[in-house]
């Protein structure tokens, strides 16, 4: 019993930790485009890496202040929206999806490479620059904090805390938005984009302007993320964080305020109880080390979650909290 409520404990820890609200942000801006607009964006984690690297390198090579980094993130994730919708809003969905998704990877692999070393410091990454944005914390940061079983220290806290206001806001702010003449147009052009435009609307300025606000929203998941984890590595932003990201989202439920957030949880609560309660099945003997060894646990987690999420799709495809209607999408 006492296992199963640390398991319990460990994966509440993660359902509120910076990893789901890296996750949470990212699928918020998953949703503006996907959920909202019918834009299919594969490459999410562009701008997350764009928004770690923007306060990474700021404040490591340029020596600016944080704040300044948090700017350039956020205006880099900006030029890549725009870079990469000018070519391809105006054509088929897919055009969109084959763009974005290779420029993800394609952008890992130049941050990575020796000759971004000097700025990025290629496959080491970036550290030691989040010191700043950590000394604004209200409390003790070398102190470890009990919280309902588990242990946070002053850091962890801090970044958890800004994060899930982060959240909240953005979560406002699409509130808003969707129920604004602008948020009825864009789900206007998700069900009938030739209708919409026969009205006499821009439908290619309206979903450049989704793109470029999910963009955002990714960017900010990408400085959370750099900031929790007190570095930037091009490596940690791989394209399966953008499909998980959709994970969360499809789990919690397309073109709804909450789905992406209470998804995310969910998405990280999941997976840290699968890896902490398979390591005591094993260790308990109930599981053979024959049939299961501890070093198969993170593969096999992400095994359990994707069959859960094919249940999820077949039995209610709308999600969670999602709307039958919402999903059937216009992806022309």
């Amino acid at each position: 019993m006492a296992d199963l409520l640390n398991a319990l404990a460990v994966a509440g820890k993660s359902a509120l930790g910076f990893q789901a609200i890296f996750f949470a942000l990212l699928a918020i801006g998953i949703n503006v485009q996907f959920g909202y607009a019918g834009l299919l964006n594969f490459g999410q984690i562009a701008f997350a890496m764009l928004g770690g690297f923007g306060i990474a390198i700021s404040v490591s090579k340029w020596g600016l202040p944080f704040w300044v980094g948090v700017l350039v993130g956020i205006l880099a994730a900006v030029v890549l929206a725009l870079l990469l919708g000018l070519p391809t809003l105006r054509l088929r969905a897919d055009y969109l999806a084959i763009a974005t998704i290779a420029t993800a990877e394609g952008l890992r692999l130049l941050f990575r490479s020796v000759s971004a070393t000097p700025v990025t410091n290629g496959t080491r990454g970036l550290s030691a620059f989040n010191g700043d944005f950590i000394a604004l914390a209200p409390w003790n940061t070398s102190r470890r904090y009990s919280i309902l079983g588990t242990s946070w220290s002053g850091g962890e806290l801090w970044v958890a805390l800004v994060g899930w206001i982060l959240v909240i806001l953005g979560s406002l702010l699409v509130f808003a938005l969707m129920r604004s003449p602008w948020g009825r147009v864009l789900k206007s052009i998700r069900e009938d984009e030739d209708a919409v435009r026969s009205l006499g609307k821009n439908v290619y300025v309206y979903k450049m302007q989704a793109l470029v606000l999910g963009g955002v929203f990714g960017a900010l998941g990408g400085m959370v993320y750099a900031v929790g984890t007190g570095s930037a590595i091009p490596d940690q932003y791989q394209n399966a964080n953008t499909f998980l990201a959709y994970a969360a989202l499809i789990l919690g439920g397309a073109a709804r305020v909450l789905g992406p957030v209470i998804g995310a949880m969910l998405l990280l609560f999941i997976l840290q109880f699968a890896d902490t309660g398979l390591r005591l099945l094993i260790s308990n003997g109930v599981i053979p080390e024959d049939l299961l060894s501890s070093t198969d646990v993170a593969q096999i987690r992400f095994v359990l979650v994707g069959v859960g999420l094919m249940l999820l799709l077949i039995f209610r495809p709308q999600g969670i909290f999602g709307d039958r209607r919402e999903v059937m999408l216009d992806a022309r």
